[in-house]
């Protein structure tokens, strides 16, 4: 839409905002029987960069203790996470009888040990998230095993831990925690800076909770965007404080987010004068100075809660005929401005002065290109990179701000296009990424790729990554996450692992057994993934079976 507005961190008609997300829940995977498991492949999802490992098998103390210098609370809650949750069989144990129990023989591993080299604890989109994790039991030097975690950030110890997380299995004879294949050495780090998940609470109201539990689930994929598309023709459930009147178009009062739940989510018909007519609702009157006063007094108070860089203005879908069809907006598209550098100075709030406009001739795509570009300069002004879907790009490529990320999603081929004019760009392309198409099986989710047609190692560099949409006409909190997941796996290790590490062979081999296992991960914690098979996304099981096989 033409005035979608979002932040993307780095983590209205359409107002969207992305999260880059700190947050870790840890688990562990109970294994299948050791016959329906290939032993020639690794079991973590997605695969690392690069690793090595044994013929060792090691158990781990469920009173693991932490070495951590730092103090950061991000990695003293994410190790209290895990403890309590990986260990949930053992904690289950009475006291008196776990005394008994773990008695006999001392544990291989006893002590996780993190050093992080970088004490800044900011999340932006470009993050440092690489780390190197080696899992060892005891030797001649050592009377205890050690996992030892070391990244540059706190953000990429946290993606460690998911990851030693996935190597963690419980043995339900002898009820203890162990690691096979070790001794593990692991050193790993994103392919893609950018790798994020749309939803849209426009369509449907989606409660925090299910918000949390879809971040949560995105950990354990290693995704690390959130695309929140909050608001659309359909509803505004936002509470603007400059503007508060414009959540009067909420489906309901109680389908509502305050301010109070959009920080917690970060750290964890109101106004008619903006539609050409009564009858005719969108885009909004590009010929009213004040649609551009709420454009940047809601930009202004997204500000203040979504502390991250991007912005993303949509522009995509716009309907014109609405502009054509008004009285006064069609007599508005008859003058254009002067004066525009002078206007331009000082643009945070838009306030027209349209006593400089003369005469001229202004098509309706003259007056789409003009809002867009005024919306670019308030989210640049409010220091925010403009991110806007591909339409933008098509329509006048020549007068985006050179800042402008091009968001793909309409049709293959953008992305070169983009990068080729020197912007940056999203791959997102409907075929392939979009969930909401419930006909697109795991394959082409999992083969699409960003640097598709893209053999300059320098215009490579401007593909920021990709983003799955979980477009919200037919999911709500009933079946959103079987329609996001496994699917949203595919797309998630085509953007963190190497490409030829997960393209080469036929991946019904390389890849399917571990995408099988992964899912029945996500079961076991709780997220709601349909089989990986079936044909049409999110159906249930045809029949009684193992997750790891369906």
């Amino acid at each position: 839409m033409l005035t979608s507005t979002s932040t993307i961190i780095t983590s209205p008609h359409a107002l969207i905002f992305s999260l880059l997300l700190p947050t870790l829940t840890l688990l562990s995977l109970s294994s299948p029987s050791s016959s329906s498991l290939n032993d020639s492949l690794t079991y973590i999802w997605p695969l690392p960069e690069y690793f090595t490992s044994g013929d060792e098998t090691l158990t781990v103390d469920p009173d693991l203790s932490l070495s951590f210098s730092g103090g950061s609370p991000i990695i003293s809650d994410a190790f209290f996470r895990y403890k309590r949750l990986i260990f949930t069989h053992a904690f289950k144990i009475p006291a008196g009888f776990r005394s008994l129990r773990f008695s006999g023989p001392s544990f291989d591993i006893g002590v996780l040990q993190i050093v992080v080299h970088s004490s800044s604890e900011e999340l932006q989109l470009g993050v440092d998230e690489s780390y190197i994790l080696k899992i060892s039991g005891r030797d001649d030097h050592s009377i205890v095993g050690v996992i030892t975690i070391e990244a540059n950030t706190v953000y990429g110890a946290l993606r460690a831990l998911e990851t030693f997380s996935q190597l963690c299995t419980f043995d339900y004879i002898s009820k203890t925690v162990k690691v096979f294949k070790a001794p593990w050495y692991i050193q790993d780090k994103p392919r893609f800076a950018y790798r994020g998940l749309l939803i849209d609470t426009s369509r449907h109201y989606l409660p925090l909770n299910v918000i949390k539990h879809i971040i949560d689930s995105m950990s354990y994929a290693k995704l690390n965007v959130l695309h929140w598309h909050i608001v659309d023709e359909e509803s505004f459930p936002l509470e603007t404080p400059s503007y508060p009147y414009l959540w009067k178009d909420s489906y309901s009062k109680s389908e509502r987010y305050t301010v109070e739940d959009a920080y917690e989510i970060v750290k964890g018909v109101g106004y008619p004068d903006l539609w050409p007519s009564s009858s005719c609702k969108e885009p909004l009157d590009v010929s009213k100075n004040f649609t551009f006063d709420v454009v940047s007094g809601i930009l202004t108070d997204l500000k203040k809660i979504f502390p991250f860089e991007l912005f993303h203005l949509g522009g995509d879908e716009v309907n014109t005929d609405c502009w054509n069809s008004t009285a006064h907006i069609k007599q508005w598209n008859m003058i254009s401005i002067r004066g525009t550098v002078q206007i331009l100075i000082n643009i945070s709030f838009m306030a027209l002065e349209f006593s400089r406009l003369h005469d001229r001739n202004m098509t309706r795509k003259d007056a789409y290109q003009y809002f867009v570009l005024k919306a670019q300069e308030i989210a640049i002004t409010n220091n925010r990179t403009p991110v806007n879907w591909e339409e933008t790009f098509i329509s006048f490529p020549t007068k985006l701000n050179p800042r402008t990320i091009v968001h793909n999603w309409l049709v293959s081929g953008i992305c070169p296009k983009a990068v080729a004019k020197g912007f940056r760009c999203i791959f997102s392309n409907q075929d392939v990424w979009y969930l909401d198409h419930l006909d697109v099986p795991w394959q082409p989710v999992y083969k699409a790729d960003p640097l598709e047609n893209i053999t300059d190692v320098t215009q490579q560099k401007l593909i920021l990554g990709g983003e799955v949409c979980m477009w919200g006409e037919t999911a709500d909190t009933s079946d959103i996450q079987q329609t996001i997941w496994p699917r949203a796996a595919a797309a998630a290790e085509r953007l963190w692992s190497r490409r030829g590490a997960t393209s080469e062979g036929n991946i019904s081999i390389t890849a399917l057994p571990r995408l099988h296992y992964f899912r029945c991960l996500l079961n076991m914690r709780g997220v709601q993934a349909a089989p990986v098979t079936n044909y049409y996304a999110r159906r249930p099981p045809t029949g009684p079976g193992s997750c790891y096989e369906q």
